[in-house]
């Protein structure tokens, strides 16, 4: 069936021929993927090795003066006149011993056992056991070693270790370049290395500090974090209880409910993650759907002291949204002033639980996320609707389209093509939503059904910073799991989502 054909057909059964095409093409793609998937193996075989053979290519065939930047960084160039970035290369491998041998070689050396719990003077520490859930910890009065410090200072070394790799690699690559360079008559200076820098490799420079930030501030935190839930890491190893332990896939196991103690937390992740994909669902299209009509109807042109409108509206945005988030909590609380003027009003006889019942406080983080959401929505939609061209509408008038028909074919689409990246950041925003969920319910109601505190309308987020902040016994490396699952359903939702979207595939037009 084309694609013309297919588009001819009704909504309803056009969704269940793609289905079936789907489904029909399946064995088709199953087998394209087996045929290709050789040369794939092949292709990035064949990247992998490239760095050998240029280091191959470079000690049997180079000169003296690029056998020696295996040793010493740096040399071939400045013995090939890019004296600057020599020395830097050089410089930089200096300090990659200097740390190795003060910080790297003493931090990562104890990687394996995150620390021998020894105290100040070189004496054994003491060993406890948990009578409930079994973990082996230590007192080591004043001890010296910190495992947390361990994890850190080795993903830094393991870091520096890379980059050295790359330096020392760049530096016989680039001194078998200019060797080859001078057999032509070619030369390349410093000077000529610096253009670079504002021409062909211009996008490097610019995305150098951006890259280092999210290298540190981002994926180290993610990777350390990612090591935590290998460990029993918890509140008993706080103090002078510093050093902890590996224990492998243990925390993972206990998540999906196969420890002792841990029965209930395999169901209680399955509801939580539930909830936090309903919620997000709904706090991100309520938000979306209703700003977007709310910047409708302020645009049209019967509507006056369109300003004033969208001033009243900018207006809870410029309160803190913790202030408002408070506000409202006691507001519906049992004696609040909303179940008060209610019950004075004759409206109801007893307080309505809007904390309290589940369904209730669930939709009342919804609604109260509407009040918070609408006006950043509105403010979005507002300046894109002015960007729509008239010609669109007035075409459409002519044709006797009704208004409805009109935000169908031509405002709707538009506006998802154009925010659809949007889109999807609110609702990995809302995924981690902490403010709305912790601030109006701190999770609740409660029960008893659920594990580790956890409540009705508490996201994976909010139960996290339960685990690592309020419980009584905190379970950091159990945290780190849930960290985890969270990174995996943002990731994924994100990568699938965005590379699917117009927005994306069609980035040079509107259609």
């Amino acid at each position: 069936m084309t694609q013309i054909e297919l588009m001819s057909k009704p909504k309803f059964e056009r969704f269940f021929l793609r289905i079936g095409i789907f489904f029909s093409s399946l064995p088709l793609k199953l087998s394209l993927f087996f045929r290709n998937f050789p040369f794939f193996l092949k292709k990035v075989g064949s990247k992998l090795i490239k760095p050998f053979e240029v280091l191959n290519d470079a000690f049997i065939n180079g000169d003296w003066k690029t056998r020696l930047s295996f040793l010493f960084c740096g040399f071939g160039q400045i013995f090939n006149k890019q004296v600057v970035y020599g020395i830097i290369n050089f410089l930089f491998e200096v300090c990659f011993i200097v740390y190795m041998c003060l910080v790297g070689v003493p931090w990562i050396s104890k990687f394996g056992t995150l620390g021998i719990p020894t105290d100040e003077i070189g004496n054994a520490c003491d060993v406890y056991i948990n009578d409930i859930t079994g973990t082996e910890f230590y007192d080591c009065h004043g001890n010296t070693n910190d495992s947390r410090f361990i994890i850190l200072y080795s993903l830094i070394t393991i870091f520096f270790m890379i980059c050295m790799l790359y330096v020392w690699y760049s530096s016989i690559r680039k001194a078998k370049l200019l060797q080859d360079y001078n057999v032509i008559g070619k030369k390349e200076t410093d000077k000529d290395v610096t253009k670079t820098f504002v021409s062909r490799n211009y996008d490097k420079t610019l995305l150098a500090v951006p890259l280092t930030g999210v290298i540190v501030f981002t994926v180290l935190p993610l990777v350390f974090m990612i090591l935590i839930a290998f460990t029993n890491y918890s509140s008993e190893f706080n103090g002078s209880k510093l050093v902890f332990n590996w224990v492998g896939l243990q925390n993972f196991a206990n998540m999906a409910g196969l420890g002792a103690g841990y029965e209930t937390f395999l169901p209680t992740m399955l509801k939580i993650l539930v909830w936090t994909l309903i919620w997000a669902f709904f706090a991100t299209f309520t938000n979306y759907f209703l700003g977007m009509i709310v910047a409708l109807l302020i645009n049209q042109k019967a509507v006056k002291l369109k300003k004033l409108w969208r001033t009243v509206l900018i207006t809870t945005i410029a309160v803190p949204q913790f202030v408002s988030l408070l506000l409202i909590n006691k507001m519906i609380q049992d004696n609040g002033i909303i179940n008060n003027l209610l019950q004075q009003w004759g409206i109801i006889s007893s307080p309505i639980r809007f904390l309290s019942d589940a369904m209730i406080a669930r939709v009342m983080v919804i609604v109260v996320n509407m009040w918070v959401g609408i006006p950043y929505t509105m403010l979005i939609c507002t300046g894109i609707l002015l960007n729509i061209p008239e010609d669109l509408y007035e075409s459409a008038r002519i044709d006797g389209a009704s208004p409805l028909k009109m935000y169908m074919k031509i405002t709707l689409p538009y506006m998802l093509f154009v925010t659809t990246p949007y889109l999807i950041q609110q609702f990995v925003g809302n995924i981690n939503n902490f403010n709305v969920i912790y601030l109006l319910t701190q999770g609740g109601p409660l029960t008893q059904t659920y594990a580790a505190g956890a409540g009705q309308t508490d996201l994976l987020i909010t139960w996290l910073y339960k685990l690592t902040m309020t419980n009584a016994s905190k379970d950091y490396a159990m945290s780190s799991v849930i960290g985890i699952i969270v990174f995996c359903v943002v990731a994924f939702i994100s990568l699938i989502f965005y590379s699917k979207s117009k927005s994306v595939k069609n980035e040079e037009e509107f259609q």
